[in-house]
This record gives structure tokens, sequence and C-alpha cells, in this order.
């Protein structure tokens, strides 16, 4: 199956997750993962707010994730990848400092003056638009998990059998529409996989308050 966009997706994704009988906050992975989770909130009549863990970049490549952080500290280290680029604690560090202070920035950009919404106690369903690596959203499950939430749900139309499997271990329940092999890529199974800029992710949040 593929998608005919993030919409489409977040629709068929929030049907998914009605027979779970929830009390939700979703929790929406930017940027992409807004316009999914904008549709997830809608269909679930849940709060939607943003969470922004940010991938750790390995040196010389910053398109090779070797981790993620999160606002609050957590992070996950790909420790395989970190011992064999010979990647030092002060790398790591200056990295780490670096990745939260764009951290701030985005969260600032999305959520503006506005509070973040209380998660002890309640049911949260983390969305995304599809999973590659999963390291961003293991951060998240993960720093979701030290605001003491009834439960953690990591909701996505389509990731890797391999990634649903290793996020299983962070979360009560991984809900994924399909994990088809090979992956190859998020993108591929959508028809419209544009990039999606601050303004859109701001529109949809906008739209679901």
């Amino acid at each position: 199956m593929i998608f005919r966009n993030r919409e489409e997706a977040g629709q068929m994704l929030g049907e998914s997750l009605l027979e779970l009988s929830l009390d939700p906050v979703v929790l929406a992975i930017p940027r992409g993962g807004v316009v999914v989770a904008a549709q997830v909130a809608r269909v679930l009549g849940a709060s939607l707010d943003v969470i922004v863990p940010a991938k750790i970049r390995a040196p010389y490549q910053p398109e090779l994730g070797i981790g993620a952080v999160a606002a609050d500290g957590t992070r996950v280290l790909d420790e395989d990848a970190i011992a064999v680029l010979g990647v030092t604690e002060d790398y790591l560090a200056r990295e780490i400092e670096l990745r939260l202070q764009e951290i701030q920035r985005r969260a600032v950009a999305y959520r503006g003056d506005r509070p973040e919404i209380e998660l002890a106690g309640r049911d949260v369903v983390i969305v995304d638009d599809g999973i590659a690596t999963g390291w961003t959203a293991r951060c998240a499950a993960r720093s979701v998990r030290n605001r003491s939430p009834k439960s953690v749900i990591l909701a996505v139309p389509v990731a890797p059998m391999e990634g649903v499997s290793r996020l299983e271990g962070d979360c009560d329940r991984v809900v994924c529409l399909q994990s088809p092999e090979p992956f190859l890529a998020v993108g591929r199974w959508y028809r419209d996989f544009d990039q999606v800029g601050d303004e859109e992710v701001l529109a949809a949040l906008r739209e679901v308050a």
C-alpha cells in the first residue's frame, strides 16, 4: 500500500487507534510527523503538541545519525557506529549541546509561549510520518516516559519490521500500518512526500488547536 499523502496516512492511522479506547495526548515529531499527527488528533478528538528530538550527527558526515537527543537531555546512542567511527567524548558533548540549542529554537518556533501539555497519567501517542533508523522515535519515547504517562504508544504509517521490533522495548505499544520488505526509505511509500516547512507545521498545529 502506498499512501496518497501524509494527510491520508494520518486519517488511516487515527482510525486504527480508535479501538484502543485511549485518553490520549498526541505528540508529533516535526516536521512531517506534524501533518500526520494533526489527522490522528482530529480522529481521536485529542490535544496535539510537538516533541522535538534531534539527530546526533556523525563527525564530517552530518547526514549520518549516530543517535538522538531530546529537550530534557534524554539521549540514545548508536554505540557500534560511535566505536567504528572513533567518535570522541568531546565531540559528542559539543554535538549534543549544539543539537539541544537547535531543539530549543524549534520548540519555541512551533509552540510559542504555550506551555507544554501535561502528560502525567495520560496515554501519549507519539506520531511520525515513518521510521527509518528509529533513533529519534526511541529518544522521544524515552523522554516521554520520564514524564510519568499512563502509557506510551508510538504510531507511524510505515516502518521496517526491524525498526518496529527495536522500538517495542521503549513503548507500551507500537502501531504501524505496514512494514514492507524491502523497506528502502519512508518516502517510497507515499505518492506525495514533499518536504514540510515550518509554516505548514504551524498551520497544522493551529488548525487542531
